[in-house]
């Protein structure tokens, strides 16, 4: 599903060259619950945007069901991302001035799908996540892990293959981290997404398939 190989990113500060991933080769495996840990600095954040078509790589391939997407154009990518990935961030990323399912409904609209058909898929979903009798809320009228929970069915949208989740519990307290947790590990088990979750929780690992360390910009082995 995902391969990367002999990925490299290296960010320039100035004079100074910043190594944030050093030639990194992996494989994750279609629907698989997969972790991403290691400490801060380790290079985690920056495999996921990388493999999330949400930043370039310096050097080396990410292949996606074995096409090359480091070779596509921006607008392919921007394409890509909308038709095959979903993504849940530790801040929400939620629209302020839009309610629960208009929230979840952006990427379906994003897409161009029928506006009918998109609010119905989002109130659907809405309700897959435990929040259908907030539907109409807005996002300040959310607690943390209700948030979450909205920036997940959005991640569901448009059926990705592949959810990136980026520290998603970071703000969240342990009774609402479990939430998050359970409904991903229960929509991985009934969909088949493959996800791919930052986290610095050893706890955590109970919920994931498999842990992929990382340590300095390289996978620790």
């Amino acid at each position: 599903m995902i391969e990367t190989c002999d990925l490299i990113k290296t960010y320039q500060m100035g004079d100074v060259s910043i190594h944030a991933l050093r030639g990194v080769s992996v494989r994750i495996h279609k629907g698989e619950f997969v972790g991403i840990m290691g400490p801060s600095g380790s290079g985690k954040s920056t495999f996921l945007h990388l493999t999330g078509l949400l930043d370039s790589q310096t050097s080396g391939k990410v292949l996606i069901s074995g096409t090359d997407v480091s070779l596509f154009s921006n607008e392919k990518r921007s394409q890509f991302r909308l038709e095959t990935m979903g993504y849940v961030f530790q801040d929400y990323a939620l629209i302020e001035d839009l309610t629960v399912v208009e929230n979840i409904a952006v990427p379906g609209l994003g897409l161009g799908m029928d506006f009918y058909r998109v609010m119905d898929r989002a109130m659907m979903l809405a309700e897959e996540v435990g929040l259908s009798g907030r539907s109409g809320h807005l996002k300040r009228e959310l607690s943390g892990g209700q948030q979450q929970r909205v920036a997940i069915a959005r991640a569901l949208m448009n059926e990705p293959a592949i959810v990136f989740a980026d520290e998603p519990c970071a703000n969240l307290d342990t009774s609402s981290s479990r939430m998050v947790l359970d409904l991903f590990k229960r929509l991985n088990q009934e969909y088949g997404q493959t996800i791919v979750m930052v986290s610095h929780e050893p706890w955590h690992e109970e919920y994931f398939d498999r842990v992929i360390r990382f340590m300095d910009g390289t996978i620790d082995t």
